[in-house]
């Protein structure tokens, strides 16, 4: 049974607004990945995305320079999103954790609750099986309802 709940809407406004940095795990540079489009999503959003992979380190995903781990991306990062299966995602919290990222967020069927238990513990902000790509306009659209 799982204890893990994800943050409420305020709390992730919260994040969203707060959020300037994300290191994007499991970037790829094809248009048809989830992860690409994800990427491309939240760079549209004014996002600094950093995108992560070994496969393509050096290389360029929609014109940001790909970093092989995390621990090489040389400035501070806010939160790290997650597009690797649900048992990967546990060592990529740990970099995570390791890097003093602020948040992580695995991606819609990532789910490792060990991992979420250890990030919450080391004091970061958890989301887990969510995508931003979904969560950001449902947020903000909401919000924009009410002021007009």
């Amino acid at each position: 049974m799982s204890t893990f709940t994800n943050p409420d809407t305020n709390s992730l406004r919260e994040l969203f607004n707060t959020t300037k940095t994300i290191a994007l795990v499991g970037a790829s540079p094809k248009p048809e990945r989830p992860s690409n489009r994800v990427m491309a999503f939240l760079l549209g959003r004014g996002f600094h995305v950093i995108p992560v992979n070994p496969g393509q380190a050096g290389d360029k995903i929609h014109r940001q320079k790909v970093y092989a781990r995390l621990a090489d991306i040389p400035e501070p990062v806010d939160m790290v999103d997650i597009f690797r299966n649900s048992e990967d995602a546990g060592g990529v919290v740990d970099e995570a954790i390791a890097i003093k990222a602020k948040a992580v967020w695995m991606q819609l069927n990532v789910i490792n609750e060990e991992a979420a238990r250890r990030a919450q513990a080391a004091g970061l902000t958890v989301v887990m099986d969510r995508c931003p790509a979904i969560e950001i306009p449902q947020i903000f659209v909401a919000d924009w309802r009410k002021t007009n």
